[in-house]
């Protein structure tokens, strides 16, 4: 048990790793080049929403100090729309511009192209489903370490 544990975290690594070249490569041949994989990875998260950065932190998917540096980038490059909270005027809100969406929508034709391509070649749905489930199992196994002190 011990020897495929160790292999499914090495490979969740290795995959999230060529997951953002697969997006680096899908923005190179778009030509877009003021932004990176990570923050295109950030885009596609907030998608039609309207969230703060601390809102991103507590999803799980960035650490603080990147989301705030990330954020700032998207923002100077016209990715991001930011704003104070109407509501609690220290809280600075963000959503997608308009490039932002486009760029988005590019994206999300690549995740569309990429699962026509995997579906039944290389992996089902029902595979995919039960992979699924079983790294949910993990992460919630994690998150129990972590709040529980186990």
């Amino acid at each position: 048990m011990k020897d495929q544990y160790l292999i499914t975290i090495r490979l969740i690594e290795r995959l999230h790793r060529r997951f953002l070249d697969v997006i680096k490569t899908e923005l190179d041949r778009l030509g877009v080049h003021d932004i990176n994989n990570v923050q295109t990875l950030i885009l596609s998260n907030i998608g039609e929403e309207e969230l703060t950065v601390g809102e991103l932190t507590a999803r799980g998917y960035y650490l603080g100090s990147n989301v705030s540096y990330n954020v700032k980038n998207l923002v100077e490059n016209g990715y991001l729309i930011q704003e104070r909270s109407p509501h609690d005027k220290r809280q600075m809100r963000v959503r997608l511009s308009e490039k932002g969406l486009q760029l988005t929508a590019q994206i999300d034709r690549l995740y569309a192209r990429n699962a026509d391509e995997l579906s039944g070649r290389v992996v089902t749905v029902e595979q995919l489903r039960d992979l699924n489930q079983s790294l949910l199992g993990i992460e919630r196994y994690w998150s129990s370490l972590i709040s529980y002190h186990i």
